[in-house]
């Protein structure tokens, strides 16, 4: 019995949910199992993500500019396929990121068109 609540302790109290958002490698929310809500920061990025890609769909033809524009508290952002040290550089964030007129941003890169 003992076992039983040592184990429930440790894999509910110190593991933590199972149905929560997480962070990926790329710091984008995803869900992990099944969350009763979604927090108003997932929606926030999500909507940003989804901005950042009509943004991106709408050009035709060739994009030129290292910054695609503002959606939300987001900037985005273009960089190279594979990324490049050249995608780091200051000069080549969007202005709004360096001034700090939006607190994040997101990447896109040219492969990303739909």
């Amino acid at each position: 019995m003992f076992l039983i609540g040592a184990w429930l302790f440790i894999r509910f109290i110190i593991g933590g949910s199972e149905d929560d958002w997480i962070k990926d490698s790329k710091g984008v929310w995803i869900k992990h199992g099944n969350p009763s809500e979604t927090p108003d920061y997932v929606l926030e990025q999500q909507e940003a993500i989804d901005c950042a890609l009509e943004k991106f769909n709408s050009f035709s033809g060739e994009i030129n500019s290292q910054c695609l524009g503002s959606c939300g508290d987001y900037a985005a952002d273009i960089v190279h396929v594979p990324r490049t040290a050249e995608d780091n550089l200051v000069e080549n964030q969007c202005a709004d990121y360096r001034n700090g007129i939006v607190s994040h941003f997101i990447e896109l890169d040219k492969m990303v068109k739909l």
